[in-house]
C-alpha cells in the first residue's frame, strides 16, 4: 500500500506507524463519565468500508495523517494533515 504524504509525497506504507480509527471518541472531554470513557477504550467499530484512520510518518517528516481508506480494498481516498483536519472539526469547515 503506497500513501501520498502531504510534505513528502508517496511513500511506501512501511514508513507509517498506524494508530487506529480518526474519528473523535470521547464525549464530553474533561467531564466524560467512567462508563463513556470504558466505552472509548474498549468498544470499537469495525466498519466494511471507508474510514478516517491515524497514520503517523514515522520514518519521513514526522507528521500525522488522516488517512481516508477503504477497509474493503485498502484503496486511499484521500490524505490530510491531522492538524488541518482538527482545526476543520472545531470550525465545522471541510479539511
Amino acid at each position: 500500500m503506497r500513501i501520498r504524504c502531504p510534505y513528502c509525497g508517496e511513500r511506501d506504507n512501511g514508513e507509517f506507524s498506524y494508530r487506529g480509527d480518526a474519528a473523535p471518541r470521547i464525549a464530553g472531554g474533561d467531564a466524560a463519565t467512567p462508563e463513556a470513557l470504558h466505552d472509548a477504550v474498549y468498544l470499537r467499530d469495525n466498519p466494511a468500508g471507508p474510514i478516517d484512520e491515524l497514520w503517523f510518518h514515522a520514518a519521513g517528516c514526522r507528521a500525522w495523517l488522516v488517512v481516508t481508506r477503504d477497509t474493503r480494498t485498502h484503496a486511499i481516498a484521500s490524505v490530510a494533515p491531522a492538524r488541518a483536519v482538527a482545526r476543520a472539526r472545531q470550525t465545522g469547515d471541510a479539511p
